[in-house]
């Protein structure tokens, strides 16, 4: 197993056209459209047929999609700039300090129309002024934004959409930036980012009464034995009462009844793409900034590693790189967009972006990089983590390791770091981690 290879950065604007030449993608430059959700965990696409059908079945699906801080802040700058949290340097939620420079910027210099919907970052240090580099501005902040008569900043003035609901509302906005960027004559990349279903996860009023059929929770859901997880849980996560039980039940059947106008308004955007011949343009793709732990582990946060809060839904949506639909077993992050769609705009990757661009695995299975970093800096210390999609190992600073083999345990509920048949691969993984924490 080769662990070298640790963000070597995207392929440079030559070798990248050679990509695309070469699988006939050569003249117009793509349109994007970065779909964004908010604490969406990997297992809830059973609430969203719609946008199942019309985006990870007609493209590809990253079965092992991970976040490299799964935490708003952090996350949302990761995205916008492809860097890792300890490169832009946001690494909680206190997010008003971000100034590097994002691609939408890149984009629009280049000849991009740039447009924002939704959530942009938790805090703003200029609230009231639209960020440049996105010529249509349709934005909110925070994290518990209000669902029912929403305020949104609208090109600099807050307006409130009374008797909206926020979701419909910014259906509304992406639908009305498509038909302005229809009639430009440049590409277009729009950025989607809804609060659904953060919490409150008020769900729209036709869907707040709906019955649905949760599924049980998983084994690791108040984890009985946590004796091999670090001395940080063991102190910190009590067994859960009967109570909290009965508010992450509720939660959770919000959360996933939120998800359902999200995806009727993903479906009314892709059809006026569609309409608007532009469908087969567009570069889509889907993911979460974070999930959200439900009580596994005896949890109910999301800054983990754990795969309930670092793995989200994943996928991209463009017939001339993914002629048919499939499931990609290679592991990818968020800070793998941007690279991507430099490459795919034919500009050259800014210095300093930590993920890879995903062109080569589409045209050619090669990824560029063999596992992702998730790192996070809660009250409980540094946590650092390598992912290979099957197995993680994770180091909390001053306390327990802990290594998973998912095929065997998927729940992890067995820390298997003294098991002696992964001592070698344990022994691997630790050095690639030390590699890329050293860049």
């Amino acid at each position: 197993m080769r662990l070298g290879a640790l963000g070597a950065g995207a392929m440079t604007l030559t070798s990248c056209e050679k990509w695309l030449v070469t699988a006939g993608i050569k003249e117009e430059r793509p349109n994007f459209l970065i779909i964004y959700t908010d604490d969406q965990r990997y297992d809830s696409m059973w609430q969203m047929p719609r946008t199942q059908n019309l985006i990870f079945d007609q493209g590809v699906t990253f079965k092992h999609g991970y976040i490299t801080t799964p935490l708003c802040g952090p996350s949302r700058c990761s995205i916008l700039t492809g860097m890792y949290a300890h490169s832009h340097n946001i690494r909680e939620n206190q997010d008003d300090g971000f100034d590097e420079t994002t691609f939408a910027k890149h984009l629009q210099g280049d000849g991009y129309y740039t447009g924002l919907v939704g959530k942009y970052l938790n805090e703003w240090r200029a609230k009231d002024e639209p960020k440049s580099e996105f010529d249509y501005w349709r934005a909110i902040f925070g994290g518990e934004s209000r669902y029912n008569n929403p305020d949104i900043m609208v090109d600099g003035e807050w307006v409130r959409h009374q008797g909206q609901y926020i979701t419909d509302a910014f259906g509304d906005y992406c639908i009305e930036f498509i038909d302005k960027a229809s009639k430009k004559l440049k590409p277009f990349c729009l950025y989607f980012a809804p609060n659904a279903p953060h919490a409150p996860a008020t769900p729209a009023d036709e869907d707040k009464f709906l019955s649905i059929d949760l599924p049980d929770f998983p084994p690791s859901f108040d984890e009985e034995d946590i004796s091999d997880k670090p001395n940080w849980l063991q102190e910190k996560e009590p067994r859960l009462s009967d109570d909290k039980k009965h508010e992450l039940n509720e939660f959770r059947n919000d959360q996933l009844l939120s998800l359902r106008s999200l995806d009727r308004n993903i479906e009314r955007i892709i059809h006026k793409l569609e309409e608007a011949e532009l469908l087969d343009k567009t570069v889509v793709f889907f993911l979460s900034d974070n999930g959200k732990l439900w009580g596994e582990h005896r949890m109910s946060s999301k800054n983990s590693f754990y795969e309930e809060a670092s793995r989200t839904p994943f996928a991209l949506r463009y017939p001339p790189l993914v002629l048919t639909p499939y499931i990609e077993e290679k592991p990818v992050s968020n800070i793998d967009i941007a690279p991507t769609l430099y490459d795919l705009a034919r500009i050259p990757t800014p210095e300093g972006v930590d993920g890879v661009s995903l062109v080569p695995l589409l045209l050619a299975g090669d990824m560029q990089r063999d596992g992702v970093l998730i790192e996070g800096w809660p009250g409980r210390g540094h946590y650092a983590a390598y992912h290979l999609g099957t197995y993680v190992y994770a180091e909390t600073g001053g306390d327990k390791s802990e290594f998973y083999d998912l095929e065997k345990d998927p729940y992890q509920l067995e820390n298997a770091i003294d098991e002696a048949e992964y001592q070698d691969l344990i022994k691997e993984m630790k050095a690639a981690l030390d590699e890329v924490r050293e860049k």
